[in-house]
């Protein structure tokens, strides 16, 4: 819950921010300069992107966490069997050794979401958060019934 508490809370600083970004580059341009100009729709742009940005991450997690509570009501949401260090770190052979597992099940059903969401907690468990996301968007489009190779962005 204290997760969702940030998270709302910064995304709405964002939007503040994005507001106040916005209103000082439409200044900008009003003033009408060879220099004022450019500048404004710089300023203008960059919050266009931020909040393009904001929406594509928050509408990951959202339909990250969709599919993590159908794949628990299902009782398929991956356990927790990882070895962990005195500090409380996954060690990293333990990590390995799961993502051996999760890897051999992606590959024997390439097409079951569930599969590909296991994966995905085993790669952000082994560190590798790039594989991790991208596992995570295959499995949201096969759960969505997309095919994932038409967005350029299967793992």
């Amino acid at each position: 819950m204290r997760a969702k508490i940030t998270y709302t809370v910064l995304c709405v600083v964002l939007v503040g921010y994005f507001l106040l970004a916005g209103q000082r580059g439409v200044v900008l341009v009003a003033q009408g300069t060879w220099v004022t100009v450019p500048f404004g729709v710089a300023v203008l742009v960059m919050p266009l992107i931020g909040a393009w940005f904001l929406w594509r991450s928050t509408r990951f997690a959202l339909d990250a966490n969709r599919l993590a509570r159908e794949l628990e009501a299902e009782g398929g949401l991956p356990v927790d069997e990882l070895a962990r260090t005195p500090s409380g770190r996954i060690d990293r052979a333990s990590a390995d050794a799961v993502f051996a597992a999760r890897q051999a099940e992606t590959e024997a059903a390439p097409g079951d979401w569930r599969c590909w969401f296991r994966l995905a907690v085993a790669y952000h468990d082994a560190r590798d958060t790039p594989r991790a996301r991208k596992a995570m968007q295959h499995a949201i489009a096969l759960h969505a019934g997309r095919e994932p190779g038409l967005s350029g962005r299967t793992p």
